[in-house]
Formats: C-alpha cells, structure tokens, sequence
C-alpha cells in the first residue's frame, strides 16, 4: 500500500482511503505523530498542517477521556458556546484496546449523529459547501468501515484535504519501532526518514530528547498562542477545526495557520482561491 498525498485528491476521496494508507514515502522533511481525532482541534490541525508528513499514531490505547472518538462544536456566532459529538464506541479488549481496535457501536446511529449536529451548527456558514465536503468525507467513511480509527482519520485528511496541505499521511501500526514512549516517536520519524520531529505544548512535557538525538533528528517544539485576544486562537485547544473552517474558510485559515510554520518547514504551497 502507498502513502497519500492529502492535497492530490477531492476531500472524499482522500478521506474515505485513508485507514488503509501505510508505507514509507520520500524522505525528509519534518514529521508529526499523532492519534487519529474525530474534527480535530485547531491546535492539533496546526501541527499537523506544520509538517511535511502525518503519521497517524494507531497503535497505542484507546483513551475514552481524549479526543478519539468526539469533537467540540463551537457555536458559529458565539464559540464559547460548544457541544460534544461523540461516536459511541466499544473496545473489544476492554482498556487495553489499541486505537485500531475499536469499533462504532451503531454505524447508522452515528451517521445520523454527525450529519445532524454538523448540519446544525455550520450549515449557516457561508463557507457551508467545503464543509459539507469535509462532512461528506467522513459519512462517505462510515459507509464503509466501522473503525473508529479510519472514520476519525478520515476526518483529518479531509480538513488537511480542504487547506490545501500538500504532506503525506502514514498509519504507525505495521512500523517496527520500541514500545517506550520517546523511543516509539523517534524510531517512527527515523523509519519513514523525517528529518525533523514536530512536537506540540504537551509531547513536550514528557518527551526525552534522547532517542531523537541518537537518530540524529532534532525536536521542533511547536504551539499556538495563547493569552490572545484572537477568537481563532481562544478556541484552539478545545473546539474542533470545524468552527475556523467555517468562520474563515480555507484559504484564510490556511494562511493563518501558515504564520505558525517555523522556518524550514519545506512547503510553500498555498491554498488556491475559494
């Protein structure tokens, strides 16, 4: 199987093929691990957006209290104001469930759920119809899988999809790598040869440079603002992607969360207009 390039195909499509992405692409370039998060949050999506290269972190324990599995849905006129949207979700092996594991509880349920709620809260946007094609995505994945992992995955590729991002995404289970934390992260960025290792506000807590330096591949911190008075920014820990992508639209947002690249960052293709 072959790696995606995120921004080569339509939002559904890259989407809806995403849990089956795995493999090595070309090497270099900085990468980001991270699990797969159903409507991930600004914060998330621009550290993904940072990199060159997704590897989708499926192959460690589900948690029922992050971000897997749900979203907050911030408001479109006043995002203080947020919602849960969670995919009821059952864990085969109960806690020890790897995030590639688990499994919808009702797929029809859940499509319904989603449609719903998304419908209700952006369709009022005027940037409605890249919404609805990121939407589009993920019920297109749920016609096909009940994994949560693809579904949320799917999800991702879809925002990275709609901002034009021009990386590639990986799925970590299928590469060999060291179980201990900072030992996992830095084999995963050696094996698929990132010559960078991008690390949000809380990796950075508990990470050990160690391994990284051992591979010789620096650690790139990276965070969005805080103690802003920007709304984009005052929301980004929490709601989900879905309410910048409906106040901005992409190529807004796109430029907004390409002020957060550092230098070296090795992409500098930008959204066209919509």
């Amino acid at each position: 199987m072959t790696p995606t390039n995120a921004s080569s195909a339509p939002a559904s499509t890259a989407a809806s093929s995403a849990p089956e992405l795995l493999g090595a692409g070309p090497p270099g370039g900085r990468c980001a691990i991270h699990q797969p998060n159903l409507f991930p949050r600004l914060a998330t999506l621009a550290k993904l957006f940072a990199a060159d290269r997704w590897i989708v972190l499926d192959d460690v324990q589900f948690a029922r209290r992050d971000y897997q599995h749900r979203a907050r849905l911030a408001a479109l006129d006043d995002p203080a104001r947020q919602q849960w949207l969670s995919l009821p979700t059952h864990l085969p092996r109960g806690r020890p469930t790897l995030i590639s594991e688990a499994r919808l509880v009702d797929r029809r349920r859940s499509r319904r759920s989603i449609e719903l709620l998304v419908r209700q809260y952006y369709r009022r946007s005027r940037h409605w119809t890249v919404v609805r094609g990121v939407l589009g995505a993920v019920l297109d994945s749920i016609d096909t899988t009940d994994r949560v992992a693809g579904i949320t995955q799917a999800s991702t590729v879809a925002l990275l999809t709609a901002l034009a991002w021009n990386g590639e995404v990986l799925v970590s289970s299928g590469i060999p790598c060291r179980q201990g934390r900072s030992e996992r992260l830095a084999d995963l960025a050696a094996a698929t040869g990132s010559t960078h290792y991008v690390c949000g506000t809380g990796g950075m807590r508990y990470l050990d440079h160690a391994p990284f330096d051992a591979h010789g591949i620096p650690v790139v911190p990276f965070h969005t603002p805080v103690d802003t008075d920007d709304p984009l920014w005052q929301t980004a820990r929490h709601a989900s992607s879905l309410w910048a992508l409906s106040t901005l639209g992409p190529r807004v947002l796109a430029s907004r969360l390409a002020d957060q690249v550092g230098p070296g960052a090795g992409r500098a293709a930008m959204p066209a207009a919509r």
